[in-house]
């Protein structure tokens, strides 16, 4: 059942790549909305055209396509609250910001940057810091000392100008998060940011309230970055008289890096060998490319379920989860203060769990396209059988041919520490009377060659470990691989005598 009082969305402003820090807000929203019976919106916010990048906005819609976050309204498929991009959105801002400077919760500026570095360069020298706010306001080049019909006279004659907000004097403003519960702080601390600027655009500030208010979003969840303009967005809700619809925010933990020391950035990844994005990303300007979970061999279930546990536990010892189960079990209110260390190797760790779930038929399908451009035609239902065989050494089904290419080739060269090790002076006439006993085998079953070949070895009392030893090293090549009569029953007859008279000749102590 559908609450449409529940409403929550992903900003993402299409600067580049989605970071998995990112990917995780997106996460959050979309199972708490999930959790509520509510909808999930996204919205791009390009409010600031100058970071724009080429295609990083479809980049993103297909980023969420293969994690699996389904949106019920957004820039990609429409919906009654529409548009969803900023930038068709601009005539609706300028309404907002000359209701604040109507109701004297905002002014306009006109200092120029030269003006305001001067400033900041005096304040440096006296050891001080300049800060925009109630205390220099009314010595400086805005309406608040010029009045407003000056004001409107310099906007009329062209002169560049920004809107900001004004900020209170003297007031504790008292907020509450989600995950970080009550915070106060003094407006006194707070410098009039700027809302509105002389491009007709308006800042990210004014934009996200406005869209959010209008959009009717309930709750807004976003990484812990964005906790210092939180006084702001709670005042300018109170300045546009917006107070009984404000949502409630929650402010995620930041993404650390491996050892913990400082946010996961996007040039981490590369740099230490780990994808940072959902999917590759090729930069339009260079052409250099970055690494993408998808392209790297992640299952979509196993990216979404490692990042659901980055920064939130679901209070048991439960870690595997499918996206219905995350959505039941979600709460933020388990959602955790402190940063969130990656692991690679848990990472990995995920996508090897999601291998050991997986249908062999489904991984076979996968594996497939790998044999397939090794030149490799082999019956569906053997290859399902081999990836049930090697699946449990494998992280991605990009590893399952170096666990499993034995099944499909016979040995072009012998492990030499093995062939040292196990090939003794007696193997090849050892390895003959073998092949004698498998000639007269006709149930190629691995428990019934199994039951035959042990009891010879006994009835010949000869040693168990170097016969098997050396048998795999004919039908491997090396000493690896999962239980031997598997890979002969799978092989067949045929093909096990053929690698072993090919062993019995082609082996040599070195």
């Amino acid at each position: 059942m559908t609450n449409e009082n529940i409403r929550l969305r992903f900003a993402p402003s299409p600067t580049g790549p989605l970071h998995i820090g990112g990917v995780r807000t997106a996460l959050y929203n979309y199972l708490l909305a999930k959790k509520l019976g509510g909808k999930m919106i996204l919205r791009i916010e390009d409010t600031d055209q100058t970071r724009f990048v080429a295609g990083a906005e479809a980049y993103i819609i297909d980023a969420f396509k293969w994690c699996g976050i389904e949106f019920d309204e957004g820039v990609h498929m429409g919906g009654e609250y529409g548009p969803y991009k900023q930038s068709e959105r601009k005539a609706i801002y300028k309404q907002y910001a000359d209701e604040l400077i109507a109701s004297g919760n905002a002014y306009y500026a006109f200092d120029s940057s030269e003006e305001l570095t001067g400033l900041r360069n005096q304040y440096e020298a006296d050891k001080k810091v300049f800060t925009y706010n109630a205390f220099v306001r009314d010595g400086l080049n805005n309406s608040e000392k010029l009045g407003i019909e000056k004001s409107e006279k310099l906007i009329a004659e062209g002169n560049p100008f920004v809107i900001r907000f004004k900020m209170p004097k003297d007031e504790e403003l008292i907020m509450h998060d989600l995950v970080r519960g009550e915070m106060k702080i003094d407006t006194n601390t707070l410098d009039d940011k700027i809302i509105f600027k002389s491009d007709g655009m308006p800042t990210y500030h004014l934009a996200n309230i406005v869209d959010d208010h209008l959009m009717k979003i309930s709750h807004v969840i976003r990484g812990e970055e964005w906790l210092p303009s939180m006084p702001l967005h709670v005042m300018l809700y109170k300045a546009l008289k917006w107070d009984d619809s404000m949502p409630q925010f929650a402010h995620l933990p930041l993404l650390l890096k491996p050892k913990g020391n400082g946010k996961l950035s996007k040039r981490d990844g590369d740099k230490m060998g780990f994808p940072v994005f959902p999917t590759e990303w090729t930069n339009p300007e260079t052409g250099d490319q970055s690494m993408g979970y998808r392209e790297e061999g992640y299952f979509a279930d196993a990216f979404i379920n490692m990042l659901a546990l980055l920064g939130w536990n679901p209070g048991t010892e439960q870690e595997i989860f499918s996206m219905d189960e995350l959505i039941q079990a979600f709460s933020i209110e388990r959602v955790n203060k402190s940063g969130a260390r990656f692991d690679p190797e848990k990472a990995k760790w995920f996508n090897h769990q999601y291998m050991l779930k997986s249908d062999d038929a489904v991984l076979a399908d996968l594996f497939a396209k790998e044999l397939t451009d090794k030149g490799i035609s082999a019956d569906k239902d053997m290859v399902s059988k081999v990836v049930s065989l090697v699946k449990e050494r494998a992280e991605f089904v990009k590893d399952l041919w170096e666990q499993s290419y034995f099944f499909f080739e016979a040995p072009k060269e012998y492990d030499a520490k093995v062939v040292k090790k196990r090939w003794k002076e007696a193997m090849p006439t050892l390895m003959a009377d073998l092949k004698v006993v498998l000639e007269n085998i006709d149930d190629f079953s691995s428990s019934n060659v199994e039951t035959i070949v042990k009891q010879w070895i006994s009835d010949k009392e000869l040693s168990m470990g170097q016969i098997m030893n050396a048998f795999r090293l004919c039908i491997v090549g090396a000493g690896k691989g999962p239980h031997l009569f598997d890979i002969t029953e799978l092989i067949g007859k045929t093909e096990t005598l053929n690698r072993l008279q090919a062993g019995i000749e082609n082996i040599k102590r070195a």
